[in-house]
This record gives C-alpha cells, structure tokens and sequence, in this order.
C-alpha cells in the first residue's frame, strides 16, 4: 500500500502532465484547473507580476496567439512534498510553430512551482519563469540549455 507522500507526489506528477497536455492542446480551461484562483505569477512578461488565475491564463492565451503549435517540455523537476504544500524546480521550454509558419526551438527558462493542497487537491499557487542574464550586459541569456 503506498504511503500519503507517495500518493501525493503522484498526484503532482499528474497536475504536471495536466499542464503539459493543457498546452499542447491549447486548452485555457485544462490549464485554468492546475491553478488557485489566488495565484501570483512571476513570469518572463511583464509586468513583475500576474495575480490571480485570470491574469495567469491571459499570459496562456497570449503564448497561443503567437503559436499555431506549441509543447511546453519540462527538464529535470524536482519536487519536494509536504502534507499540505509542495514544491518543485527545474527547466522549461516552450517550443512549436509560429503564427508566419516558422518552427521554432524555443528557449530554456528556470522553472519553479509552489504547490498547496486545497480541498485535497494540489493547486499551483506561485510559479516563476526566469531567464539567466548576462551581468555585463544586462541582456538575457537564451542559448543556455540543460
């Protein structure tokens, strides 16, 4: 019989896949379920910050008004579990077809996901996407890969 944490990481593993799928499908509504309604964002757009889910699936639906296809891959996550909040790191990288017909590899960005348990479910209630710079320049990094 597996043990709560085993049941739970199992459970984070899925909500991940949901995300993945929710992409690949272009599925607002998919995605809008991984996420708390109160979820603060840090994502590579401005500005600083996104709350709440509306703001968070206005930058979803943003991505798919550039891409006609487009996958979000995830390298190396990690996650380390508690009983009512969790959380995870890695690299991630959206990638596809453009609107003008262009494929495109995308760029890998820093990943981190906080996670509570709400109503027994885990929710996304931060996530950050960030991209390394260059301190002499100022400029983003974008050719990095894991």
């Amino acid at each position: 019989m597996p043990t709560q944490r085993e049941v739970d990481e199992a459970a984070l593993a899925q909500q991940v896949d949901k995300i993945i799928e929710g992409v690949r499908a272009r599925d607002i509504e998919a995605l809008k379920r991984c996420y708390a309604t109160d979820v603060v964002s840090f994502d590579v757009e401005p500005p600083l910050q996104h709350v709440g889910v509306d703001a968070k699936m206005r930058n979803w639906a943003k991505v798919f008004t550039f891409f006609t296809e487009v996958t979000y891959e995830l390298r190396e996550l990690t996650l380390t579990v508690g009983d009512e909040v969790a959380f995870g790191h890695g690299f991630g990288r959206l990638r596809g077809t453009l609107q003008n017909g262009t494929a495109t590899n995308g760029m890998w960005v820093r990943v981190t996901f906080c996670y509570r348990k709400i109503d027994g479910t885990w929710l996304i209630t931060h996530d950050q996407a960030s991209v390394p710079f260059d301190m002499s320049t100022g400029r983003g990094v974008a050719d990095l890969e894991p």
